[in-house]
């Protein structure tokens, strides 16, 4: 490797850039995001590439400007919105160069409005390992004739809910949240900052080519317990923290450790931003902490919530867990009951501490003042 390019330095300031304008969940995710940007530059040294996928239960999460600032950073971005199959078939085996695939709105290939998107499927299933062609009929009736075309390269998706097993088990995947009040960001202005992401792309692409020598062909130590799938998508980002070097691959291995063991909870979408804020406004009000059994009853009781028929019946305790834990605690954690003690009995219960950053993130502002109380009721207690 050349000693004129700081690797390290480099994906610093790569890192450093997102911080500016991405809020991601963890500092695993800023990590990975880096490596991610930096490994699309080698994809030809890899047998694999693995996809990145921004994912969020609700709109307004920050997906969107992940994949603008990961654009300004890789070579020959690509962005796919509405991209039909046969355009991602030519751009990838054109022989001009991989381009870096860019796709927003992920859920309109692969969520339950995805329609006839099946050679989309296809494509993005196939294109994560080096040998990955997709067959198609070319020619007109019976002229027809299959062609293999390659559809290796890098891709980065972003979307609502969740993704199908076959594309999530190939990514590392960053569930990204809405900003918190107090969670600041500097406003992207494309005119100026895209140069600056520019800037820091032609330096990784020269870093790249003086790296080549030193990632091709590395087996990277995978830490403990990351084997078959998950260590196929984290051999070339951990080839690259350690052809950087600095404290990249000790970061790296912790983010890998990290994203890897992370829940795989599906996304819903807003209902469960109408559970939390129901558990903020009418269950957990002024109380810190409220048996299962108690929040069913409370949630099951109130007219205008969808709760008592879901699918035609009411919320249980297994749905309710199942909801809770696609969000986070502060620790990053997912929501999940905990025991309660209750005189002289212990039950599982949920704790408002552990719900309370979800309702910072996802729920409108709170009433500015308490119900009223009801008719005849005021001067009693």
């Amino acid at each position: 490797m050349s000693t004129t390019i700081d690797g390290a330095a480099l994906l610093d300031e790569v890192e450093t850039f997102h911080r500016r304008f991405n809020v991601f969940p963890s500092e695993a995710a800023y990590v990975a995001v880096a490596l991610w940007d930096a490994h699309a530059h080698l994809l030809d040294c890899f047998d694999s590439t693995p996809r990145i996928a921004f994912l969020s239960p609700e709109p307004g999460s920050g997906k969107t400007r992940a994949l603008e600032i990961v654009e300004t950073l890789v070579p020959q971005p690509m962005t796919a919105v509405n991209a039909s199959a046969a355009a991602l078939f030519r751009s990838v085996s054109s022989g001009n160069g991989k381009p870096t695939i860019l796709f927003d709105e992920i859920d309109t290939v692969f969520g339950p409005k995805a329609g006839d998107n099946e050679e989309l499927r296809g494509f993005l299933n196939a294109g994560h390992r080096r040998t990955g062609v997709t067959y198609r009929c070319i020619g007109d009736g019976g002229q027809q004739t299959v062609q293999a075309f390659p559809s290796y390269c890098a891709v980065a998706v972003a979307g609502l809910g969740s993704l199908p097993d076959t594309i999530l088990s190939r990514s590392v995947i960053i569930r990204m949240r809405r900003r918190a009040r107090n969670e600041k960001v500097e406003p992207f202005r494309a005119r100026v900052h895209e140069a600056e992401g520019h800037k820091l792309r032609d330096r990784l692409c020269a870093w790249a080519e003086h790296a080549r020598g030193f990632v091709m062909g590395a087996w990277p130590e995978m830490p403990d317990g990351v084997t078959d799938r998950p260590a196929d998508v984290w051999e070339p980002l951990l080839a690259i923290a350690d052809a950087v070097g600095g404290t990249w691959p000790e970061r790296a291995r912790a983010a890998c450790v990290t994203l890897v063991t992370a829940s795989r909870a599906n996304d819903k979408g807003s209902v469960g931003v109408r559970l939390l804020t129901d558990l903020r406004d009418h269950v957990l009000t002024g109380i810190d902490r409220l048996p299962t059994v108690a929040i069913l009853d409370r949630l099951n009781s109130m007219d205008d919530a969808p709760w008592a028929d879901m699918g035609g019946k009411s919320l249980d305790n297994r749905r309710l867990s199942k909801m809770l834990a696609e969000y986070m605690t502060a620790d990053n954690e997912p929501i999940a009951s905990r025991n309660i003690k209750t005189g002289a009995s212990v039950l599982k219960g949920y704790y408002a501490a552990d719900l309370h950053d979800a309702w910072q993130r996802y729920c409108p502002p709170p009433p500015e003042s308490p119900l009223p109380p009801l008719p005849g009721t005021e001067n009693l207690g």
